[in-house]
């Protein structure tokens, strides 16, 4: 168990609270927050945290019920009122540190079966500022004694300015329940939006891994080695939640469901003693 760590370059500050889900507490462009930002030992929620891990799945978990390889295992109903599991559970668990200098910082967390997740696995993530850049690694590896599902990704807030403006480009977007479930995908180019009055909470899929966030005062490129990528924000938001994930919301039960297989809808089943691993970078610069 460890207090706050803060990493630091020329050019970012990053603060990392490993006991509050392994999250980052605040990313800063010298005073400027890139990250919805607080100081590490301020911080008492994830939920207003800079960014988090999202493992072993990402998004929602349709009504907290996973099926899989026909057995419904009920989850944890894990964010207050509603009535799913999301953002898997790497959030709201105490990570581990492995190692740690002034630009380098190594977490680790281990999974026993539990009623959030009825699969143990272990996962590990790195944050390593360089110059403007902070690069982040994610890895899981199945310990359980059969194939289980697996998926990762980040969930980061960035900081909604005036004048920000989101760009990316994908293939497909898809479409929401009222209760905030995918129904379908639609063929979409991506997004060239003015955050001000964008109203956005979708999964992108066939992202080209690349998503561009421009204000007054910085411009942001997000870049990760995963293919899909929610997006998050609305009128009431001061922030835009952009979050490389390694598949669609809800996916193993869409799978399970028939409604699309596993590769298309970017569910990963790791064998025994298997690993999957993701990188993300934020880069920043000031505006010219």
């Amino acid at each position: 168990m460890s207090g706050s760590i803060t990493l630091s370059s020329a050019s970012l500050r990053c603060d990392i609270k490993p006991e509050l889900g392994g999250c980052i507490a605040g990313l800063w462009l010298g005073e400027l927050p890139v990250l919805r930002s607080t100081p590490a030992s301020e911080l008492t929620s994830v939920r207003l945290a800079g960014s988090y891990p999202l493992v072993p799945f990402s998004n929602r978990v349709g009504h907290a019920t996973l099926k899989w390889q026909g057995t419904s295992h009920p989850l944890v109903q894990n964010n207050g009122p509603e009535p799913h599991a999301i953002h898997g559970l790497g959030w709201q668990r105490p990570w581990q540190v492995l190692d740690q200098d002034d630009q380098l910082l190594m977490l680790a967390y281990e999974h026993r079966p539990d009623a959030s997740w009825p699969f143990a696995f272990d996962a590990s993530q790195s944050f390593r500022l360089s110059g403007n850049t902070l690069e982040l690694t994610l890895s899981m590896t199945n310990q359980a004694a059969t194939p289980a599902p697996a998926g990762l990704g980040w969930h980061p807030y960035f900081v909604k300015r005036p004048g920000s403006r989101v760009t990316f480009e994908a293939t497909g977007r898809w479409e929401m329940s009222d209760e905030k479930l995918p129904t379908h995908r639609e063929p979409s180019p991506g997004l060239e939006a003015d955050c001000a009055v964008l109203d956005v909470d979708h999964c992108f899929d066939g992202w080209s891994g690349m998503a561009h966030l421009r204000d007054e005062k910085m411009h942001t490129r997000i870049s990760s080695s995963l293919n899909r990528l929610v997006v998050f924000t609305n009128t009431s938001r001061d922030f835009v939640a952009i979050e490389p994930v390694s598949h669609v919301n809800n996916a193993i039960n869409l799978v399970q469901a028939g409604a699309g297989r596993a590769e298309d809808l970017g569910v990963r089943v790791l064998a025994p003693g298997e690993s999957m691993s993701a990188h993300m970078s934020i880069q920043v610069e000031r505006a010219a």
